[in-house]
């Protein structure tokens, strides 16, 4: 009853926590840092901290871009596999994304990149396929 009516378990409450209904959401909403010591005096300079985003880099961006993108014009329909090249961070996005939208995802990679995102994209549901680097 507590989480029906707002109490601490509820939808709105963990918003109010910071609480996300899918990582899709939290894509982007990475922290913005004034820097103390880095400007001259009287200048404010701010970085944005998109290595903060879930899969590390400012490519989850254009990967839930993408996404979208297709979705929204008819070019990517429930049950159809995204298939991107990639050697790296555009592969993790999309990964994280199709996850979380429920798409299958293969990457295609050479095998002479690295195993650590390759593992990855595979904890993340993706199939990575590896071709011959020459």
């Amino acid at each position: 009853a507590a989480a029906a009516a707002g109490g601490p378990g509820s939808v709105s409450s963990m918003a109010r926590r910071g609480v996300h209904s899918s990582v899709v959401s939290t894509i982007g909403e990475t922290p913005v840092i004034r820097l103390q010591r880095m400007a001259p005096e009287g200048v404010n300079i701010f970085v944005k901290t998109e290595s903060m985003n879930p899969g590390g880099s400012i490519k989850d961006r254009l990967a839930l871009g993408c996404i979208e993108w297709a979705e929204a014009n008819g070019h990517l329909k429930p049950g159809q596999t995204v298939v991107e090249a990639s050697s790296g961070n555009t592969g993790i996005g999309l990964a994280v994304v199709c996850a979380a939208k429920g798409y299958p995802f293969v990457c295609v990679m050479a095998e002479s990149f690295s195993i650590e995102r390759r593992k990855l994209m595979r904890f993340l549901g993706a199939k990575v396929v590896l071709t011959n680097p020459a």
